[in-house]
């Protein structure tokens, strides 16, 4: 089969197209035969090594496809049966093995590119507005990177639950998407310093909670942004890792929480997989949530898409066709 393989760590020019076995499925596992993937910045973390496996690898955590074999212990799936999944390494390929209990049936009214598009970061803004700060009607939330692939569900979520969204993002277009989405106010990082703009638009009250998946770069001025017992959830680090903190600066600025969360922990049992994941695919056979597809690429253009990916030029979801 045809796959994307990683023999060393570095830039996006390290993948290459290249002809691999056709995996076999371990007892508890079963083998799908790859419609679409999905590509998210934790693929570029482990292909540029700040993430670690073993060497060589497949990239790609996310996708949608057919199930065409099963372990004799697999009792999650059957073959024929449409599936999609998040954090199985290995799905820029034509087929991955992943265990069955990772794999979630898709209902007949969503297609594979909208569930392989929904997985990683629409499960992520799921347990962010529900569950690592359950957000109420009412409250203010700061999104950061609003036009971003968890930004845009998470503001769409959001006001679903009739909270206010305050998002940035690092153009104008950016911004418009955003406030498509449903955000109130949507500040221009790259022109506006965020923090100020932050107490203006809640009257130096500051927000009720804080969604981060940026790091470094604005760590400190969220910290200045929030209300008393105010909450920050960090979930990722696109922009570096947050330096140390002396938990005495968060009592300093006004008794706050935070919380550095990941996906893995908040789908830990198949219960809650399946539980989160029919929730979020109810919401877009609804037509409650719009998932944006930014742009598709066949698979042996995955380079490309890092390489757009990480300059940040596109808003939505980026996928790779097999």
């Amino acid at each position: 089969m045809k796959a994307i393989r990683v023999q060393q760590t570095g830039g996006p020019e390290v993948m290459e197209l290249a002809e691999v076995p056709t995996p076999q499925p371990k007892p508890a596992e079963a083998v799908v035969k790859v419609s679409v993937a999905g590509v998210n910045s934790i693929d570029g973390h482990f292909r540029d090594g700040s993430l670690r496996t073993p060497l060589p690898f497949i990239p790609g955590q996310e996708g949608a496809g057919v199930v065409t074999a099963v372990g004799a212990q697999a009792k999650a799936v059957k073959v024929g049966d449409r599936v999609a999944w998040s954090g199985a390494l290995g799905s820029y390929a034509e087929y991955m093995a992943a265990s069955a209990e990772s794999l979630v049936p898709v209902p007949p009214t969503l297609a594979d590119q909208q569930a392989a598009a929904a997985m990683m970061h629409g499960l992520t803004a799921h347990y962010l507005v529900n569950d690592a700060h359950k957000l109420k009607a009412g409250e203010t939330a700061l999104v950061h990177a609003a036009a971003g692939g968890v930004g845009l569900l998470l503001v769409q979520m959001a006001r679903l639950i009739g909270a206010r969204v305050i998002g940035t993002a690092s153009s104008e277009e950016k911004a418009r998407l955003a406030r498509e989405a449903g955000a109130e106010e949507v500040i221009v990082f790259t022109r506006q310093d965020f923090e100020a703009e932050v107490k203006r638009l809640t009257r130096a009250k500051g927000v009720d909670v804080v969604y981060d998946g940026v790091g470094k770069a604005t760590f400190e001025k969220n910290l200045n942004v929030m209300r008393l017992r105010g909450m920050l959830v960090l979930y990722g680090m696109s922009s570096g890792r947050v330096p140390p903190v002396d938990p005495a600066k968060l009592s300093e600025k006004g008794s706050l929480y935070m919380a550095r969360t990941t996906l893995a922990h908040f789908t830990a049992t198949r219960e809650e997989l399946l539980a989160r994941t029919s929730s979020l695919f109810g919401m877009i056979a609804e037509g409650k949530l719009k998932v944006r597809i930014a742009k598709i690429y066949p698979l042996a253009e995955a380079p490309q898409a890092h390489r757009d990916m990480e300059a940040r030029k596109l808003a939505g979801k980026l996928l790779l066709i097999p």
